[in-house]
């Protein structure tokens, strides 16, 4: 599709739509965290629904990937985004009748999880869509800037509305968030003519040849294998900082801080966006790991609020150079036509560890800390210094194999 006009101002309303969504998005999954532990004073609990929560969007992200490319994309984002409220609805309902009880909470996230899985490819297909190539880099700092405010907006203002009033507040206004989203993608949709999908390979087909380019590569793979390490760390790291600030500061405290924390990668995205990285990628990556895995433990040494915002602030700092090297490494040794099925297959791959961290952290959490009888702050302090050491560790051997130096090529 050649656009005759700049679509620019379009994909800026959708645009929009998405931030205020994230935003919205963000106060829910604040506010479950804080009540879910207040409720039951369990890290488990927590990571419990954090997990149901992130799931549906993993194992539905291949088939949602592939109806975005033959249905109408600008109608699945609405169908998406509109029927995801229905999950958060049932726990306003729960709420407004009683206290939520925990399994209520579990429905309610896997319902709007699942749903909201038919948004995220046919947003970035339809970014696609609207803009010329020469608009995509500043799109892509835009879509970014806008997944992020889910970390550096939504905490702080969950924790001065938790202030004045409870988390049934947080849940409307998270409702009313996806409205903007529907009507943006009604709108966008009467301007840009649906693309028709091309039969060519099956289904099957294509997923093997994704499967042979990215396992067909020594180099590649390992690279995968770091980032699904990575991923479960940073799950580590996200599933448990919570119950580690909860346990002796307040809610307020707490958004505060993870606002802070999160703006370490808006200033080193920042710096990206200006500067970028010009070489020696392997070498930034594991350098960036190395002091990610610094940040970590430093993040669960003291029960300080300015420490814990320092080391927070430095671990998401260098997680935009780390995901960029790796972002290249892998762009460079891919053919171009097989690098949308590949990459459908290395994002699925590689957020494996999202799922092995959201499920075992929490429980390890509580087990350390009945086990030494200290506070669940503590024993998640102690999961989150052990997955930094562990993070260290992986950069350091990263650098060894000869088949990921490699990757670098002039």
């Amino acid at each position: 599709m050649v656009n005759q006009q700049s679509n620019f101002p379009r994909f800026m309303l959708l645009w929009a739509g998405e931030l205020i969504s994230a935003i919205g998005g963000g106060l829910t999954s604040f506010g479950l965290g804080v009540y879910v532990f207040r409720q039951t004073g369990s890290a488990a609990s927590m990571a419990l629904v954090t997990l149901l929560a992130f799931l549906p969007t993993l194992l539905l992200s291949v088939p949602a990937g592939v109806l975005a490319d033959r249905y109408d994309r600008r109608l699945l984002m609405m169908l998406g985004d509109g029927c995801s409220a229905l999950g958060i609805l049932y726990i306003l309902l729960c709420m407004v009748r009683s206290e939520a009880a925990l399994w209520q909470i579990c429905i309610g996230v896997f319902v709007s999880s699942t749903f909201s899985a038919l948004l995220e490819p046919s947003y970035r297909a339809t970014v696609t869509d609207l803009l010329t190539k020469e608009e995509y880099s500043k799109a892509s700092g835009l879509v970014s800037l806008a997944g992020s405010a889910r970390y550096m907006i939504s905490p702080v203002l969950a924790g001065v509305l938790l202030a004045v009033s409870d988390i049934k507040l947080l849940l409307v206004i998270d409702i009313c968030t996806f409205f903007p989203t529907v009507f943006a993608a009604a709108f966008v949709r009467k301007g840009i003519a649906r693309k028709m999908a091309e039969q060519q390979d099956s289904f099957v087909d294509s997923l093997r040849q994704g499967w042979q380019a990215v396992t067909g590569n020594r180099g590649i793979l390992i690279l995968i294998t770091v980032s699904a390490l990575l991923t479960c760390f940073m799950g580590t790291f996200q599933t448990l900082a919570q119950p580690l600030i909860l346990d002796f500061a307040d809610s307020t405290t707490l958004g505060i801080g993870e606002t802070v924390c999160a703006s370490g990668m808006l200033v080193s995205s920042l710096f990206l966006g200006t500067k970028g990285v010009q070489r020696g990628y392997v070498k930034k990556l594991c350098l960036s790991l190395l002091v990610a895995g610094v940040g970590m433990v430093g993040f669960g040494l003291r029960e300080n609020i300015y420490l814990i915002c320092s080391f927070g602030f430095l671990f998401f700092a260098t997680l935009p150079f780390a995901n960029t090297c790796m972002d290249y490494l892998v762009r460079v040794n891919i053919p171009d036509e097989l690098q949308g099925r590949a990459w459908g297959l290395i994002g699925f791959l590689s957020q494996i560890g999202y799922v092995v961290a959201y499920g075992a952290a929490g429980a390890i959490a509580d087990r350390i800390a009945l086990q030494f009888q200290i506070g669940v702050g503590r024993g998640a302090a102690w999961c989150v210094m052990a997955a930094g050491v562990l993070l260290g560790l992986t950069a350091t051997v990263l650098y060894m194999p000869k088949s990921v130096r490699q990757l670098e090529k002039d």
